[in-house]
Parts: structure tokens; C-alpha cells; sequence
């Protein structure tokens, strides 16, 4: 099944509406990238109805669910799955239901925020007034999103207010803020354009606790005034016991694990990766996850270790290791020269090498995409990369990096996981277990060289552009930016211009979304992507193409194309709406 196809299959018809009293709507159905689909409702009683059913009964293949304030986005592990998720939503009653007994959450808050007073002016209340409004009310903890621990909370509409016109590039953890009819307690610093009414010394997201989410759906919540020193006040009833997401019993848990590599350098930037850990999203936690797929896995089949074993992810080469013990390495990704030096010729400040000195005494350049031995004391350095971004360092056994919700993997957007590797840091590796025998070396799949060509699922927010800008976008050679990182790639071409104006309510989003800013550049999300977005999402890159994508470095050209036949003018970039 191609994912036009897929997609097509998961929303081709449109579902029953029913009209009995109290019973939700499902609007429309569209397809977001191969594998997912954003389905349009029309209230956020009846939002919250189908995440409840589908967390409650998930099918086989589901992976998440994501409620906003008038969408619900499903995720599935194939477009099979996805199909069988749809007919599933379109067959299911969307009454009221039964809600989780949440619990009340009183949080101390400041009202000196910088919005207070452009919100008293939006709402024609004064600062008193407006701190009133806010405290005076009991709010619900309607769904996350955004990032870990930051919860949407419905009021009672007495405050309705716009985002700023201009986001702020960092706000501070703790900010109290407005946005709609929406409050929320922004968890830890990042960009934002909410109103800015107060703040609070609350912990909204800590891996420590039990359940490391403050606030859960069905929570209810009041802000208490207070001076200075805000706190969290205590809970109304005892917190419910609940399943401990922070710590897992391992046998392979970083006490069994032994030293055995020391960086050098770490390059530019190196982190800790594995397959992520997806299913979260409606907790604000992304996947993350290597950000070339096939070459974690690919590395780690050729050292002997499970596919999901933890490995190091490099940017543009440049990482030094030395061994403490002899080790069995093998590194993938990107086309990048391997120098391996003996002890006494290991280049004392770790810097990376291409490869001229190679034929110093006891010097050797190992393969890539093959087996090899790291003996103690020898030192391993990755030099500049020909061809591709990232490359993937995978040893026998596994690093033994701490595991946070069940991953080894570094969010660089959320902050959840191991920090990025520093000089000096000793990484344990994990003992040899299972069936897993060294592998044989492989012959890599290509990289992207020249134009690369992404294929493409149009929507789901494609009717937002003008026929001119979706044209532009299938046609035009688009620039990757020096501003690229994990979270996403920034692309820089032709504007793409919108046909409606107005605010998009946030919504949730897939790897591999192309979301388009008002400036008109579009955003190709990667493995460290907000699990929800505002701004329109005009496509998603297929699955198979995804690999292609986390191996682009600043400066390469793309090209887009649809994911089956080129679309005509007259046909636009198969939206389907239900």
C-alpha cells in the first residue's frame, strides 16, 4: 500500500454525525504523513471522549493519541493499523462519558507578569480584575501538550485573549500565562507567545515523582494569590498511586555496567541515542530517538547488540574516544574517515583528524559499516564527514546511560535524558548478554548527495496555502539553514504564501512534519520536535525518507515531491477531508 493510498484508505469517507442530544461530532478526518491522522471534532467535550476511549481499548499498532483543543492526532506503527484506528473513531460514541476523578492542585501564584497589563487592557479589567478573574475560578487540566508537564487548562471564558503578535525567544520557567481562553504554567524556559500574568515556584514536571506530570488530564486546578515565595500548596486528597514512569527495574541498569570508553572530545555535539520513546506525546514528551533510524540499528546488528541499544549520535564528525579496555565498536551514518592511534601517539588534545597521518607507526583506519576492535589505551577519532551529518558509534553490550521514561535517548528540546557528552566523561558499557553474535559488515544505503528529493503526504493543513505556494512548494529547491538542529530542519526558498488568515489552534504533530511560520519558510520536524504545534502544516515526509532527512547537513538542497504522482494545479495537495 503506497502512503497516498494509506492515507486515502483512512479517510476517504465521510463518518456518521449524530444529533442526539450531548453527543460529540467528529468533524473531519485527515491524513498526517503515512501512519497518522488528525481528526477534526467539534467540541472539546468530544475530544476529550474519543482520547479517553481510544487510551482505554488502544488496538493493535496504536502508538499515540494526542488531544488539543478541537483535534485529536492518532499515530500507528504502519498505515495498516492507522486504517484499522480510523474505522474504529468513525464507529465510536462520543457522549460525555466518564471522566478520571482528578484531583485539585492549588498553586501559589505572583500576579507581576509582563502581559498583566496588556491583558487588562484586551479585556477591559483592570490588573485587579484580571487577577481575580484567574484566581477566582477552578480550572481543568483539559490535555498536554507543548512540552513535558505543560498542561492546557479550560477556564470559564471570562478571560479571552490573543497570543502576543511577537513570541518571546525564552520564557521563564514557572511564567503563568494566558492564551484563548486557556491558562498554563510554562514547565522549564523555552519560546513562547502566551500572555505572561504571574508566576510560581511550582515543579510542573519531575522525573522523580511517581507520575512526573503536576497536572493530568481531569486535574483540577486553583491559582492562590500570594505575594513572594510562590509554592505548590497541597493536594486537596492524597495523590493516587500510579505506575512509576521515572524508574524501571533493569538488568541492564548502569550499577551492572562496567567503564570502558573516555571522550576525548566530544565534537561538536555528540548524545546518547536509541529508538526513543514514543507513546508519550500526550504527556508533552517527544520520541527523540536517533535521528537516522536504519544506522542506529544498523551499527548496532554489526557490534552484536539489540537493535534498540544505545549508541552515540556525532555531528559532523569530530568525536575522540579512547578505550579503558578492549572494546568491539562499529560506526555508521555519515561518510566520515576513521583514524584509530595506539597509546603513546593518541593526539593529546583529541581533535579530529582526516585521515593525513595514517601512516604513522602503529596507526590503522578501520572501516565503516564493519566490526572492529578498540584495544585498551588506543584511541578512536571520526574525522570531517564527505557525505551526511550524523554518525552513529555503536559498542558491544550497549552504553549504560541512565534510562528516563524508558529510553537512554537525549531530548534536546525537553531536556529529558542524558546530557550531551562533555571531555573527560568515562561511559560505562553495558555486559554482554543474549544471543546477539558480532555481525558481519554491511554495505550501507546511499546518502543524500546533491538535490536530495523527500516524498511527501500533502495536508493535514494544506488548504491553508494558496494554489501559487503549493505549487512553490513541490517545485522550488529549498536551502537547509545553519539554524538546523535535532528538532528540525529550517528551510530557506521562495515564501510560501497562506489563503486564510487568523490563528491556527495548536494541534499535534509527527516526525516528519513540514509546518510553514508566518515568515513563510517552512520547518521539517526531526527527532526532537514539540509533539504540538500553531502553525499550519502543509505536508509530512513518508517514513522511508525520514533517515534521508536527519542526515542533512547546513547547506544541502532539497527538493520535495508527492508521495505517488506529481499533483496538477487543478488538483489540490490531496487533502481529504471526512
Amino acid at each position: 500500500m503506497s502512503a497516498s493510498e494509506a492515507a486515502a484508505a483512512a479517510t476517504q469517507h465521510r463518518p456518521e454525525v449524530g444529533t442526539a442530544p450531548g453527543r460529540g461530532a467528529v468533524v473531519g478526518i485527515r491524513p498526517s504523513g503515512s501512519r497518522s491522522a488528525l481528526v477534526e471534532l467539534d467540541s472539546l467535550a468530544a475530544v476529550l471522549s474519543l482520547a479517553r476511549q481510544l487510551d482505554a481499548e488502544p488496538l493493535p499498532g496504536q502508538r499515540d493519541v494526542v488531544p488539543a483543543a478541537t483535534t485529536v492526532l492518532v499515530s500507528a506503527d504502519s498505515p495498516e493499523s492507522l486504517a484499522a484506528i480510523v474505522r474504529r473513531v468513525r464507529s465510536l460514541d462520543l457522549g460525555p462519558g466518564e471522566q478520571r476523578a482528578g484531583e485539585l492542585v492549588v498553586i501559589e501564584t505572583v500576579y507581576d507578569g509582563a502581559d498583566l497589563d496588556e491583558v487588562a487592557r484586551l479585556t477591559g479589567l483592570s490588573r485587579d480584575g484580571v487577577i481575580a478573574a484567574h484566581s477566582g475560578q477552578v480550572w481543568d487540566a483539559a490535555f498536554g501538550g507543548f512540552a513535558p508537564g505543560f498542561a492546557y487548562l479550560a477556564g470559564d471564558g471570562a478571560l479571552d485573549v490573543p497570543r502576543r503578535s511577537s513570541p518571546r525567544t525564552a520564557v521563564p520557567a514557572g511564567s503563568v500565562a494566558l492564551a484563548g481562553t486557556y491558562s498554563a504554567v510554562y514547565p522549564r524556559e523555552s519560546p513562547g507567545g502566551w500572555q505572561l500574568i504571574g508566576r510560581t515556584s511550582a515543579v510542573m514536571w519531575d522525573l522523580e515523582r511517581a507520575n512526573p506530570a503536576l497536572l493530568r488530564p481531569g486535574d483540577r486546578v486553583r491559582f492562590e494569590p500570594v505575594r513572594e515565595a510562590a509554592t505548590l500548596a497541597e493536594r486537596a486528597a492524597p495523590a493516587t498511586a500510579g505506575a512509576d514512569m521515572g524508574e524501571t527495574e533493569d538488568a541492564d541498569a548502569p550499577s551492572s555496567a562496567e567503564p570502558g570508553l573516555v571522550v576525548v572530545s566530544p565534537g561538536l555535539q555528540c548524545t546518547v541515542q536509541d529508538l526513543g520513546r514514543p507513546g508519550l506525546a500526550a504527556l508533552g514528551v517527544g520520541a527523540a530517538g536517533a535521528a537516522d533510524r536504519a544506522a542506529l540499528r544498523r551499527a548496532n546488528r554489526i557490534a552484536g547488540n539489540p537493535p534498540g541499544a544505545a549508541a552515540l549520535e556525532a555531528l559532523l564528525g569530530g568525536l575522540t574516544l579512547r578505550a579503558a579496555r578492549d572494546q568491539v565498536l562499529a560506526v555508521t551514518g555519515a561518510r566520515v574517515p576513521l583514524r584509530i592511534a595506539p597509546a603513546q601517539c593518541a593526539d593529546p588534545e583529541g581533535g579530529a583528524d582526516d585521515g593525513a597521518r595514517s601512516g604513522s607507526a602503529g596507526q590503522r583506519q578501520p572501516p565503516l559499516d564493519a566490526p572492529f576492535a578498540l584495544l585498551a589505551g588506543e584511541t578512536l577519532t571520526l574525522g570531517a564527514p564527505t557525505a551526511g551529518l550524523r554518525s552513529y558509534v555503536a559498542v558491544r553490550g550497549g552504553f549504560a546511560a541512565p534510562e528516563a521514561l524508558g529510553s537512554r535517548s537525549t531530548d534536546t528540546l525537553s531536556g529529558i535524558g542524558p546530557d550531551p557528552l562533555r571531555a573527560g566523561d568515562a561511559l560505562a558499557i553495558l555486559p554482554i548478554g543474549g544471543a546477539h553474535v558480532v555481525g558481519a559488515p554491511e554495505v550501507p544505503p546511499p546518502l543524500p548527495e546533491g538535490v536530495a528529493v523527500l516524498h511527501v503526504v500533502a495536508g493535514p493543513r494544506d488548504d491553508w496555502f494558496t494554489d501559487r505556494a503549493l505549487d512553490r512548494f513541490l517545485s522550488a529547491e529549498w536551502t537547509v539553514t545553519q539554524q538546523s538542529n535535532r528538532v528540525g530542519l529550517r528551510l530557506d526558498g521562495p515564501r510560501l504564501e497562506r489563503r486564510r488568515d487568523g490563528e491556527l489552534a495548536s494541534e499535534g504533530t509527527v516526525l516528519g512534519s513540514i509546518q510553514v511560520p508566518p515568515n513563510g519558510q517552512p520547518v521539517l520536524f526531526l527527532a526532537d520536535h514539540p509533539v504540538t504545534g500553531g502553525y499550519p502544516v502543509i505536508a509530512v515526509v513518508v517514513d522511508a525518507d525520514l533517515d534521508s532527512a536527519g542526515q542533512l547537513p547546513p547547506g544541502a538542497r532539497v527538493r520535495f515531491a508527492a508521495a505517488d504522482a506529481p499533483r496538477t494545479s487543478a488538483q489540490p495537495l490531496g487533502i481529504t477531508h471526512a
